[in-house]
């Protein structure tokens, strides 16, 4: 949406070059910043992919139908709520959504993961207790207690807290919002003071900083859930509160051959997981930076860093990292976020995120679309201000990939757009190997990314600047006919969706040969 100005900055506002152009010819990092320019446009088309939880207020038909086409690239189902019948609802409903408007939308599941809670208080569910600043309250492991909690003493449902847990140790309850302080430790039982007191209610969860939990990194109830997952073939998991690589594997080996071609997304939300970090990165899919649990464990003033150097990492690494929490949380409530959360969003489209997230705000929250719409134009803004060449330069001689053929292509592919202001890369690919590899690098081209299987188009979503064009014609023989046969088609199809014009130069990367690994052949076209 353009900036409506004074008429006396009109003249101004005609002159300033689209997708901050000027910024992008700047010679050095500080130039760049020195030329953005607020009255620059952005391209239309959206590079940063928009991860929508789904709930209560955005399930029906209807508001499905307005969040893809609003932006919506992966629909999360959250399972720390609901029963195998209402995500397997919600499943069909996006499915019926995405089939009516031809589009390619991944959905992923989103682990329980191992938790700890607070038993019942007396009175039941809707229970509450006022725990006071000073005051002193014993959790304990004694099952007695389960269901007949107190001021003074509650049951807590992990065994081992007191193996795990220091005197002197920080204990959160609710989200940080009651902390508790261990003065004395017994066989079955911690003696706390309240550090900082408020309204407790039954079953709140508990966070347990500095301290490595050896609860099993998927539940029973994880299993269950994993394996209606494969079932309902899901496109890819978000693995809670991945603490070490064997975790990861551990939902590999779940998932099965069944579901080998699952993705593993691990999400990273304690010490253990950023101790491990490096290990946990080599045997995933991808990370998500999970702010949420992590802002509990550690200091609040720290979860920039470590959304930074995870952001980094899998930018050098080339593996996709998403940004999740309270990205625009004021929108759950209101139609505008906070200045706050739009810089927050900005920010981490700079960064390097191939995706953001959206929780509460489309799960449970008034306004599902319009927060869709705002995350979706200030990722445009953001890609627009981002300095690509030198993004691309760094990432080129940083990356920890392998210096195979297809990495040379890449890099020259892109190499290429940036010469020409290309609008667009087509890639012709299988297994979707082509397009991540491109995607790697950033640029500020789109990647239409042409393949034959849906299952690729839904997941390619999980990589910066890949457009996903399912291709379902019937195979031509001989092999060239059919590979230039798609290429005429991608180029019809960018018209269509605003990447070309007549003109338009446009970079195309395929393979000699038919088959995955082959990508070896850059061709520069003009868009007939």
């Amino acid at each position: 949406m353009s900036l409506e100005v004074p008429q006396d900055r009109k003249r101004h506002v005609s002159e300033a070059r689209e997708d901050q152009m000027d910024a992008q010819e700047a010679m050095a990092l500080l130039d760049h910043i020195c030329k953005l320019d607020i009255y620059s446009d952005p391209k239309s088309h959206r590079l940063t992919s928009i991860i929508c939880t789904l709930g209560p207020a955005s399930r029906s038909d209807s508001v499905l139908t307005d969040l893809v086409k609003s932006g919506m690239n992966i629909a999360r189902l959250n399972f720390s709520h609901g029963t195998h019948e209402y995500h397997a609802e919600t499943i069909a409903s996006v499915r019926k959504v995405v089939n009516a408007l031809k589009k390619s939308v991944a959905i992923a599941l989103d682990t329980k993961g191992p938790e700890i809670r607070l038993g019942l208080l007396k009175g039941g569910g809707s229970a509450e207790v006022e725990l006071k600043r000073g005051n002193r309250v014993t959790l304990t492991t004694d099952a007695s207690m389960k269901e007949s909690g107190t001021a003074d003493r509650v049951y807590i449902d992990y065994k081992n807290i007191v193996k795990v847990v220091d005197i002197g140790g920080t204990i959160y309850v609710d989200d940080g919002l009651i902390s508790l302080i261990v003065k004395e430790k017994g066989s079955d039982y911690l003696t706390c003071e309240i550090d900082n007191g408020g309204m407790l209610g039954s079953r709140k969860g508990v966070n347990l900083p500095h301290a490595d939990v050896d609860l099993p990194a998927v539940s029973e109830q994880d299993r269950r859930d994993l394996l209606f997952g494969v079932d309902q073939n899901v496109d890819m998991v978000f693995a809670s509160f991945i603490r070490k690589a064997d975790d990861v594997k551990e939902v590999r080996g779940i998932l099965g051959e069944k579901g080998k071609d699952i993705l593993i997304v691990s999400k990273i939300e304690n010490h253990e997981g950023m101790r491990n970090f490096d290990e946990i990165l080599d045997a995933s899919d991808g990370i998500m930076v999970a702010r949420g649990d992590l802002g509990i464990e550690i200091p609040a003033e720290k979860v920039f860093l470590a959304q930074k150097m995870m952001v980094g990492r899998c930018n050098r690494a080339g593996k996709p990292v998403i940004c999740a929490t309270q990205m625009l949380d004021s929108m759950i409530s209101n139609p505008r976020p906070t200045r706050a959360e739009g810089s927050d969003v900005a920010n981490a489209v700079l960064d390097g995120v191939d995706c953001i997230m959206l929780s509460g705000e489309t799960a449970k929250g008034k306004y599902p679309v319009q927060s869709v719409q705002m995350m979706h134009n200030i990722s445009r803004e953001a890609e627009a201000a981002m300095f690509h060449r030198l993004v691309f330069d760094e990432i080129k001689r940083g990356s920890t990939g392998d210096r195979d053929m297809m990495r040379a292509v890449a890099v020259a592919a892109i190499s290429a757009t940036f010469e020409l202001n290309a609008g667009a890369i087509v890639c012709l690919t299988k297994t979707g190997r082509t397009a991540q590899i491109l995607s790697n690098f950033r640029p500020r081209a789109g990647i239409l990314t042409v393949t034959r299987n849906a299952r690729v188009a839904r997941q390619i979503h999980l990589w910066r600047g890949c457009f996903p064009l399912y291709y379902d014609k019937p195979v031509i023989e001989p092999w060239e006919e059919d590979a230039e046969a798609r290429v005429q088609w991608a180029l019809t199809r960018g018209k269509e969706m605003g990447f070309l014009k007549v003109g338009t130069p446009v970079v195309i990367v395929q393979g000699f040969r038919p088959g995955p690994f082959a990508t070896n052949t850059i061709r520069i076209l003009q868009t007939p």
